[in-house]
């Protein structure tokens, strides 16, 4: 724990206009280290990002740094540790060195440092409690043993200071099963109670799917405490199926529920849960889907047998864009905004670009003073980020694109057929495949001046899917009304409301979208700018499309969105070449 105050103390005048101009997400920095548990805060309100860096393949030791900021993370400097000393990194793994303390949670009602760490090979082999009255920095922290297992994937505990309990989650994997499990101390990290929880199910092969994915069935869970009235204590699990898995607990983490699918899409990603001091928690977390896993018997490039048995993945295709949301009572949730889309998404060398995951998955965040929060994201040093952004982004209705500042703001890139496998000896982009353009700015067929975004189809046999789209964001909402301006030139786009990312050229993407139509020539006066009007209602279960002020159609509803709708997916209606396509000049939408 920590206290806004010290925070906010270190600031001179002029970083605190900086941090209050601050509002949708802005990068401060890049962190030495993959996201998860590197971030604390010390007593002065120093914040410290830990890590390695000069690392030379994804296992490679590297080099122990941290960075500093004592500006609420608006600057940062990077320190060396002496060569010797290794601290805890973001799985809750220790390299060989002398021990250090590293990132690690405050006990309010005692000002001691706690964090957990799993050692995997020496006499000390096993899961340890490190304690420091000193704090981040300590060269000689006492190690409490907990269990001679080894857990992975551990956070930061979290202090409940009703019970003066310290509580914390992580996992282990015992032959291909996954025990994720629940730690907690109530005599400051002097001993500990370790309760396991019921893994969540397998995935299973059903159509579109033709071979498994990776079986991770209940690793990465993370806790928090909902606000009030529901109090309970949350987890949510990364698991292998479409869905985080969800648990609660009534008594302070003693006894938990059995899991069950929650409400949140993801799929082999790991979420994280920040309870604000006011009692709001903000959920960051990828609100996507992964392309259909082909049959790796017959998958070109081929893959190893790990892989074809679930025991690892070919490719991550559902980590190029991360999101938040936040809820004020535990059940209504708010924003499933679109945080950060990765930089490289669409690079020709994405696999290759260094090693480990190139991604934007896993978080960690910080509460900052006014109003703000402090995430770091992400896993290779080439997609990792640390952003701040204003908790009052999340609540915007309305939102709009024009394209004048590129495709920054959408999702265009299609897949090449890349050697992938996470089970290649040097994990070179580790379960990745590369990358190509997709629909692209083109002058707008008018002559102008302007540039819109052509959505086409061009056969190349080396493309995993032809099918060119783009995906873009809006604010949830259940009803609201999507303008854009469309020029039909070619086969025309299929047109999808949706409530989480899937990718452009995703084959079945009608498949769980809300709502799905086609806008074509059959429908609008071709090459003419038309603008398209859809008022869609998920209560009701409708949409109705106009053209201008010309009823179209009436789109009933396909899938159930609990949470709204908040994405556009738009793809290529061609089931041939279509070079022509259809142009999009601007996108915007408001929610009720």
């Amino acid at each position: 724990m920590y206290e806004l105050e010290k925070l906010e103390a270190l600031l001179s005048d002029k970083d605190r206009e900086r941090l209050k101009k601050i509002y949708a997400p802005t990068v401060v920095c890049v962190q030495p280290d993959d996201a998860r548990r590197g971030m604390c805060v010390m007593p002065d309100g120093e914040i410290r990002s830990y890590g390695i860096t000069d690392k030379r393949h994804v296992w490679d030791g590297g080099r122990y740094v941290y960075l500093s900021s004592r500006n609420c993370g608006l600057d940062w400097t990077r320190i060396d540790l002496p060569e010797e000393y290794a601290t805890v990194i973001n799985y809750g793994k220790m390299y060989a060195g002398k021990r250090v303390m590293g990132a690690s949670a405050r006990v309010p009602w005692s000002g001691r440092y706690v964090c957990l760490v799993g050692i995997h090979e020496g006499e000390d082999k096993g899961t340890w409690a490190m304690l420091s009255d000193l704090g981040p920095g300590d060269t000689e922290p006492r190690m409490v043993k907990i269990t001679d297992e080894v857990f992975g994937d551990m956070f930061l505990p979290t202090m409940l200071e009703g019970r003066q309990r310290i509580i914390t989650t992580g996992s282990i994997n015992r032959g291909g099963e996954y025990g994720p499990t629940v730690f907690y101390s109530d005599d400051n990290g002097e001993s500990w109670q370790i309760v396991p929880l019921k893994s969540t199910p397998k995935h299973t092969v059903v159509w579109p799917h033709l071979g498994q994915r990776w079986q991770n069935n209940g690793a990465e869970p993370n806790l928090v405490v909902l606000p009030e009235p529901d109090g309970r204590m949350m987890i949510l699990m990364r698991t292998s199926l479409d869905y985080f898995y969800v648990y609660y607990s009534s008594d302070d983490g003693e006894s938990w529920t059995d899991g069950e699918p929650s409400r949140f899409h993801g799929t082999l990603t790991t979420p994280f849960l920040l309870r604000l001091r006011d009692g709001r928690v903000i959920l960051f977390w990828n609100n996507t889907r992964p392309l259909a896993e082909p049959n790796h018997e017959q998958t070109w490039p081929p893959v190893g047998n790990g892989v074809k048995n679930g025991q690892g993945e070919d490719a991550f295709t559902n980590r190029d864009a991360n999101h938040a949301a936040i809820t004020e009572d535990g059940v209504n949730w708010i924003g499933f905004r679109e945080m950060f889309l990765n930089d490289r998404r669409g690079a020709a060398d994405f696999r290759v670009g260094g090693s480990g995951d190139n991604s934007v998955h896993q978080f960690q965040a910080i509460e900052l003073p006014y109003g703000k929060i402090l995430v770091a994201f992400g896993q290779h040093e080439f997609s990792r980020r640390t952003v701040i952004f204003d908790v009052n982004w999340l609540y915007e209705k309305e939102h709009s694109e024009n394209f004048q500042l590129g495709l920054d703001h959408v999702t265009t890139h299609l897949f090449v057929k890349s050697v992938s496998d996470c089970h290649l000896p040097a994990i070179p982009g580790h379960c990745a495949w590369n990358r190509t353009n997709g629909a692209l700015l083109m002058p707008d067929p008018t002559g102008n001046f302007r540039e819109a975004l052509q959505i086409c189809r061009v056969r190349d046999k080396r493309l995993v899917s032809e099918l060119q789209g783009a995906v873009w964001n809006f604010p949830k909402t259940f009803r609201g009304e999507l303008r854009m301006e469309v020029y039909v030139a070619g086969a025309g786009v299929k047109v999808r409301l949706c409530d989480h990312w899937m990718n452009a050229g995703d084959p079945d993407a009608g498949m769980w979208a809300a709502y799905d139509f086609v806008l074509d020539a059959k429908m609008l006066p071709a090459g003419e700018w038309r603008e398209i009007v859809i008022r869609f209602d998920t209560i009701a279960g409708t949409a109705e499309v106009q053209d201008a002020e010309r009823f179209l159609v009436t789109v009933p509803m396909r899938q159930a969105s609990p949470d709204g709708l908040s994405y556009l997916h738009l793809q290529t209606a061609a089931e041939t070449e279509d070079f022509d396509g259809t142009y999009i000049r601007s996108l915007y939408c408001r929610g009720e």
